[in-house]
């Protein structure tokens, strides 16, 4: 009994508490968004891949989002499709497992943040140093963004999960429907005070960081084509900037509601489907929303449109 209550490498996940009625169709709803987040982010990428005209800086970097919801929504929702299915007093997993998941949950939420603040920086440079932009825009320079977004990533959740897995743990039940940092250290009788502390200076240091950058960012863009008479420098700003912000926006607006409904405890269901749908929603919309804004990319879609109609009416 001792090794089932200590240090146990079994875990009860809490689960979702639907009503029989509602299993299925939740079911599905989490079937159909596994499978369009993957035709419609791997449907982005080899556009990007195989079209001359989207290897831009700004369509490269972007690629960045939708590996990032591919891999985060590919950790997460198979697993909840499973637990769905079974009753709450059946939902096991393994230990290791269990950190795997919060590992790529935090790694998912923070690479959020941190792609699109280098998808920012690429904005600010082609609207507010346009001459210099493939100067500094360089292929080399895309490298050192896309890999200082994911190593920043990497190191911080890595030391945040290495806090938490030096605790022993004395209880088994995960209070979620799915693995996190916080529902592991609490699975620990020990003091957790340097865990919430950290936790709780990368949160702010994080959301500063995004939010602080946005701001900056954006106010140079704004005194820019205010102060500019150039109507294609203002189209062109509204187009890319509008897209961008939308989609921090979207991303934001998603974490906040999980953090004020961490407040309110009589919401928890609501706060289970918020973390959950934190991840489909960005996984979702991202490509959708770059798809309809980007002239390059509607331009290709037509073209691959009208040589299937062509061959459809050849035979």
């Amino acid at each position: 009994m001792e090794n089932y209550t200590f240090n146990s490498f079994t875990l009860q996940l809490e689960g979702l508490t639907i009503k029989d009625a509602f299993v299925y169709p939740i079911f599905f709803f989490f079937l159909f968004s596994c499978v369009f987040i993957l035709i419609a982010n791997i449907g982005i990428i080899i556009l990007v891949c195989i079209d001359k005209n989207l290897h831009q800086p700004m369509y490269l970097l972007f690629c960045n989002l939708p590996i990032n919801d591919i891999l985060g929504n590919f950790i997460l929702l198979p697993r909840l499709m499973a637990d769905i299915l079974k009753p709450s007093s059946k939902i096991f997993i393994g230990y290791y497992e269990c950190v795997v998941q919060a590992f790529a949950g935090h790694i998912f939420a923070t690479t959020s943040h941190t792609v699109l603040m280098i998808m920012a920086f690429d904005r600010y440079m082609a609207i507010c140093n346009p001459l210099r932009y493939t100067t500094i825009m360089s292929n080399k320079m895309l490298i050192k963004l896309t890999v200082s977004a994911w190593g920043v990533a990497f190191v911080f959740v890595g030391i945040l999960l290495g806090l938490t897995i030096r605790l022993n743990r004395c209880r088994t039940l995960i209070i979620h429907p799915y693995c996190d940092n916080a529902s592991l250290f609490k699975l620990s009788c020990e003091s957790v005070v340097i865990n919430n502390i950290y936790g709780l200076t990368f949160t702010v240091v994080l959301f500063t960081s995004s939010i602080g950058s946005m701001v900056l960012t954006y106010t140079k863009i704004t005194v820019i084509c205010l102060t500019s008479n150039s109507k294609i420098l203002n189209s062109k700003a509204l187009k890319t900037c509008s897209t961008h912000l939308f989609v921090y926006m979207i991303m934001l607006f998603c974490e906040l509601l999980i953090v004020v409904l961490h407040r309110f405890p009589q919401y928890a269901f609501e706060r289970k489907i918020s973390a959950i749908l934190l991840h489909i929603i960005p996984g979702s919309l991202n490509p959708i929303i770059y798809g309809f804004q980007s002239a390059e990319i509607q331009k290709f879609l037509m073209k691959v449109f009208r040589s299937r109609k062509v061959l459809s009416s050849r035979f």
